[in-house]
């Protein structure tokens, strides 16, 4: 075997930094500092607390996420709404089965009027949803 073949041969493991973080610094903190210094690192959008750091200390750009409970919670209502609605529609098909199979020609074409107003309605209540939920998004939840 050539030398330089030894040299390239895969030895396993973890490829090697182009530049790895070497140096190493400690520091301590109070109470009241460590818990402000958590509470920017909960806020902001790093999950390594030590990457948190050096963008402090390098002022690199820090983006806080702030999550307003009451928003999350009014959007998911929506979202759940919208989603029974088109739940509904998945058993108007069965509806109109069963009024076939059951009832009598002049019997069924009354029931499928009053459905279908009902329908109607409900797709009024569906759009409304819709439009609520998309200037909910644009209002409140993409800033």
């Amino acid at each position: 075997m050539d030398k330089k073949d030894h040299h390239y041969r895969n030895r396993g493991g973890r490829k090697p930094k182009i530049n790895p973080s070497i140096y190493r610094h400690v520091f301590r903190l109070t109470n009241e500092e460590n818990i402000k210094m958590m509470k920017l690192f909960e806020a902001s959008a790093f999950t390594n607390k030590a990457k948190f750091i050096v963008s402090v200390l390098f002022s690199r750009e820090i983006r806080t996420v702030k999550i307003d409970k009451g928003s999350m919670d009014f959007y998911m209502r929506l979202t759940s709404l919208y989603t029974q609605f088109r739940a509904v529609g998945v058993n108007y098909n069965q509806v109109v089965k069963v009024l076939y199979t059951n009832y009598s020609e002049q019997k069924v074409t009354a029931l499928l009027n009053t459905l279908e107003k009902q329908t109607v309605e409900m797709t009024g209540l569906c759009q409304k949803i819709i439009k609520l939920t998309e200037e909910f998004e644009l209002q409140y939840l993409k800033k």
